[in-house]
């Protein structure tokens, strides 16, 4: 097990930006139609298995460092900071602009951030976010910064247009769209967190640390390129929970947790089973569980921070609220982490 603690850290904003068209899976289903009846799968599949309602997408041609852009924007200026105190920029983001340069590159530039302003990628699937946090975090409590921001821009449009383009041929076999059918549970978002010294933040919410633990025998479950992905949905989910089932046990001992006194579990939410199991599996009620899945299905890494973001803003959280981040990313690792609001 990883470890780390922090005593000198603060979340002084975490935000996101919500991509402005809604695709329903409904929609998706109809453009599937023909393969979907040729291979006499059941209508409303989608929804009924994965529990997402919808998705958005961007507009056509929207870069994911512009989405992480505008995410950062926000979040400085909620922050109430002048961009030239961040140290360094993190985008956690799996969706990228291109293969070099990074996509924090753009964004920094974007934004028109001091050269002394250090800045690079972080991609771990779908736990770059809360390992960004870390990453951020560590600077801080060593002095080597005093103010860093991490971004992240997700797209699903591409991949899912290029998949109902692949998935509609006619010598597509029931296996291939079992395959690819997790594609169609992704979703699209940006969210961005300043996070500071916390004397530099004092209406800040403390990052205390997180415990980490990898299974990577299960990295072959699930793999992707920008227009595909293949997952062997059944297996991962088993691998990701008996993971997660460990990570919760030391998260227990080490962060000193009881169920009954976390305010809000935020998780990364990959489809409604997953969700109901992971609760299951650690003991969680599902009434502290923030739910997204329905609406935005699947933002990977966005995803915890956007939970955050909106627990946040509905009013759920009371100053010195304990609030538990957990995410999972395949490949397998595993992140569980704590805020004091």
């Amino acid at each position: 097990m990883t470890m780390m603690r922090f005593e000198q850290v603060a979340i002084a904003s975490v935000v996101h930006v919500e991509a402005p068209h809604r695709v329903t899976s409904a929609w998706i289903e109809e453009q599937l139609a023909p393969t979907m009846q040729r291979l006499g799968i059941r209508p409303s599949l989608l929804e009924g298995l994965s529990g997402i309602v919808a998705r958005r997408w961007w507009d056509p041609g929207v870069a994911f460092s512009t989405a992480a852009t505008m995410a950062a924007q926000k979040a400085l200026a909620e922050a109430g900071i002048d961009k030239g105190q961040l140290g360094i920029l993190i985008n956690t983001s799996v969706c990228r602009d291109y293969i070099e340069p990074s996509t924090a590159c753009l964004v920094h530039g974007n934004l028109g951030l001091h050269p002394t302003c250090m800045n690079y990628d972080l991609g771990n699937a779908c736990l770059g976010f809360i390992n960004g946090m870390d990453m951020a975090a560590n600077m801080i409590e060593r002095g080597q910064i005093e103010w860093a921001i991490v971004v992240d821009g997700e797209g699903s449009r591409f991949a899912q247009e290029a998949t109902i383009r692949r998935l509609l041929r006619p010598e597509v076999t029931e296996k291939a769209f079992r395959d690819e059918f997790a594609t169609l549970t992704l979703g699209s978002g940006a969210a961005a967190m300043v996070l500071a010294r916390a004397d530099l933040a004092p209406s800040g919410h403390r990052y205390l640390g997180s415990v980490n633990l990898s299974a990577t025998q299960h990295s072959r479950l699930c793999y992707a390129q920008p227009d595909q992905m293949w997952t062997d949905t059944k297996a991962l989910l088993l691998g990701g929970l008996q993971l997660a089932g460990k990570t919760w046990a030391y998260a227990r001992e080490a962060l000193g947790w009881r169920p009954e006194e976390l305010a809000q579990f935020v998780i990364h939410q990959v489809s409604k089973v997953h969700t109901e199991q992971l609760a299951a599996t650690c003991g969680l009620p599902l009434d502290r569980i923030h739910r997204i899945y329905p609406e935005y299905g699947n933002i990977g890494p966005a995803g915890v921070p956007i939970v955050l973001a909106e627990v946040a803003g509905q009013g759920k959280l009371r100053r010195g609220d304990r609030v538990a981040l957990m995410g999972i990313g395949s490949g397998l690792n595993c992140t569980m982490g704590e805020v004091v609001w």
